[in-house]
């Protein structure tokens, strides 16, 4: 089974409840206070996130400490949240920033980017239960066939260390069904859902219903990603 994050922040704030019960994933860079306080209630599973794309997109910095302070009283069990990382940086950037997560690592997940080194992949298996995916340099368009040889390689390099860590698959909700993660995240329902005149709900119900395979196969093929336009347009 997956678990699909549905991205926040959503408009109008009434329409969290139509959510109820998701499982979603709140930006450090773009959460609203009060949308937080409702989904504490509300929602089953929260993953929280440092916000590192947002600002690599458009501009600033985290704070790691103000992100760390921010997620210490909501940090119980079953949350986790995404360790902060370096957007282009090497494996000893990624290392640094690993090193300052204050934590227990049950409740957090470490980037690998796919333009690192596998052996990155590795060492991070070994130390953590849970690892997040996430697209950068060459393998930066999620589903492009770079991207998807990619996946390949890492799921290939795990199964042949014989390592099993959870993965979350950053921005990868559309790839879900191709490949053995154990959750996923997009904000697809959250920007989209009043251009199909759909309740967010019904939209997330949808896409909830697409689940990994239970192991890699080296052999399988990837689905194409146009026959999954209904589900994540």
């Amino acid at each position: 089974m997956t678990l699909h994050h549905h991205g926040l922040p959503l408009t109008p704030e009434v329409m969290l409840l139509d959510l109820a019960g998701k499982c979603v994933c709140i930006s450090y860079a773009t959460k609203r206070d009060a949308q937080v306080e409702i989904c504490l209630r509300l929602m089953q599973i929260i993953m929280f996130d440092c916000g590192e794309y947002t600002y690599h997109q458009q501009g600033g910095t985290l704070d790691k400490e103000a992100y760390y302070g921010w997620l210490r009283p909501m940090l119980r069990p079953p949350h986790w949240a995404v360790v902060p990382d370096v957007i282009g940086g090497d494996v000893e950037a990624q290392r640094a920033m690993v090193a300052t997560w204050p934590f227990r690592r049950s409740r957090g997940a470490p980037v690998w980017h796919l333009g690192l080194p596998l052996s990155y992949l590795i060492e991070l298996a070994h130390e953590w239960p849970r690892i997040c995916f996430g697209s950068s340099a060459e393998f930066w368009q999620v589903g492009s066939p770079a991207w998807k040889a990619r996946m390949h390689e890492a799921f290939a390099a795990l199964k042949e260390a014989g390592l099993e860590p959870e993965v979350h698959g950053l921005r990868m909700m559309a790839e879900a069904g191709n490949w053995p993660l154990a959750s996923v995240d997009s904000v697809n329902t959250a920007r989209n859902y009043k251009d199909r005149d759909e309740m967010p709900g019904r939209m997330a119900e949808r896409q909830d219903r697409v689940n990994a395979p239970l192991d890699f196969q080296p052999a399988r093929k990837a689905l194409p990603t146009p026959a999954q336009e209904d589900i994540f347009a």
